[in-house]
């Protein structure tokens, strides 16, 4: 039985792997990081303050991380006319096909060589463990949007689905990535 100081020391050299690969790859740690989560949360969660809360790092070094990234092409900021302090981030083409080529894939094939029920039980213990973690650090779990207690399917008023929380209506590809306000069910 290993124990949970080996587990952490096992997760710790994985991330130097990953992390090492991510360099090599001509992108800093913090960008990969950036581009995978833009490309995964939804049109409410694409936004400075969405990432800087993910990335659980400070104003400074997202912003910082979203001028590299704009300067690169693998981004677009926009900023709101009703609201100049909002803006939202869209991924370039570019950043989309960069992200085919992420080093993060090798890792998930080395995941995905492992039987289905070890599979389930890797994500399940890792996904309670950073839960902890965060629940220790006041941080936010961004989940997917369709797990939310908000969440309401099949929306009476002509979408698809609906936030019950920001009353907005939600497509079905909105609905399967993650948010910055997700709570899990009560």
């Amino acid at each position: 039985m290993e124990s949970a100081e080996s587990s952490t020391i096992l997760l710790e050299r994985l991330a130097r792997i990953l992390q090492n690969e991510t360099h090599a790859a001509g992108l800093k740690p913090t960008q990969w990081e950036a581009l995978r989560y833009l490309a995964r949360a939804n049109r409410f969660s694409r936004n400075p303050s969405a990432l800087t809360a993910y990335l659980g790092t400070t104003k400074g070094t997202v912003s910082q991380t979203l001028n590299a990234l704009e300067r690169k092409g693998l981004l677009v900021k926009k900023t709101d006319p009703a609201d100049r302090r909002h803006v939202d981030i869209d991924l370039t083409e570019k950043a989309r096909h960069r992200l085919d080529e992420d080093p993060i894939h090798a890792l998930t094939d080395a995941t995905a060589s492992l039987p289905a029920g070890e599979q389930a039980g890797l994500a399940d213990g890792l996904r309670t463990v950073l839960e902890e973690a965060l629940r220790r650090r006041g941080g936010r779990p961004f989940g997917v949007c369709r797990s939310c207690r908000f969440f309401r399917a099949d929306d009476s008023q002509g979408a698809p689905h609906r936030c019950g929380l920001l009353d907005v209506p939600l497509s079905d590809s909105d609905s399967r990535q993650i948010c910055v306000e997700q709570q899990a069910p009560c």
